[in-house]
């Protein structure tokens, strides 16, 4: 697996983190976990191939998360680099995805569903298992985060294991989700004294790496309150194991 981190920072505008997406390859496939509305500019500015991009994934229905949707169909469309495709675009995602998008489709006739290529439209359960890819399965849990938020669990045929966390409070089921993961890609809001449950702040996240043990523990969704602080080195005071802060741009093989 390759993950490319397009997105490491929050709704809050910051001049070197954008709102979360992160692009995965696995084999030939590529999958895209959340798709802020920064996300179809920052793949063109890492030089990936969206256009062929083979599925999505829609954790939750916060615009920081989920608002690049309706802008990449819209290109879709008609882009001159898409005219030709033919293989199906999976868009997988958390109840009520298809109703967010319709809305925005019937605003104004932009006709997102017609595009040149075959479009499956997946709402999710939480407990869910499904082949997000081919030879990929995946599992999700609820978080506490908002009523449809989820956590995605990635294998792939080698039985490498990603962990996708999204937004998410603290939970104990989550640690128990995450167990013996590769890489667990972790939501770390804010550094310490949050202002909501609903997020995580280091502790948090390092209680949760504590108990689950994985490989590695990628941080991201950072709010500014980061700013000048030695991510890295504060966690190893937490939790012995290696923990690498996201940043847009970092590309990273497991």
């Amino acid at each position: 697996m390759k993950l490319i981190v397009l997105g490491s920072g929050t709704s809050i505008p910051h001049a070197q983190r954008t709102s979360a997406a992160f692009w995965l390859e696995i084999g030939d496939r590529k999958l895209l976990l959340d798709i802020s509305a920064d996300a179809p500019h920052r793949m063109v500015e890492e030089q990936l191939d969206w256009s062929n991009l083979d599925a999505i994934w829609i954790s939750h229905l916060h615009l920081d998360h989920c608002g690049g949707l309706a802008p990449l169909l819209f290109t879709s469309r008609s882009a001159p680099q898409t005219r030709q495709r033919r293989k199906p675009l999976s868009i997988f995602g958390a109840a009520g995805f298809k109703r967010l998008l319709a809305g925005i489709d019937e605003a104004n006739n932009y006709r997102l569903m017609e595009q040149p290529f075959p479009l499956q439209l997946i709402e999710v359960e939480p407990g869910s298992e499904f082949e997000i890819l081919p030879d990929v399965s995946a599992r999700t849990l609820a978080t506490p985060h908002t009523k449809e938020s989820q956590a995605i669990r990635l294998t792939d045929n080698h039985g490498t294991v990603l962990v996708y966390t999204s937004d998410t409070g603290y939970s104990d089921a989550l640690a128990t989700f995450a167990k013996g993961a590769d890489m667990l890609l972790l939501e770390c809001s804010f550094y310490e004294n949050k202002p909501i449950a609903t997020h995580l702040e280091l502790r948090d996240a390092m209680q949760i790496a504590h108990a689950s043990q994985p490989r590695k523990v990628v941080l991201g969704h950072l709010y500014p309150q980061w700013d000048g602080v030695d991510l890295a080195a504060k966690a190893k005071l937490l939790w012995p194991g290696e923990t690498i802060e996201a940043v847009d741009g970092l590309r990273l093989e497991f």
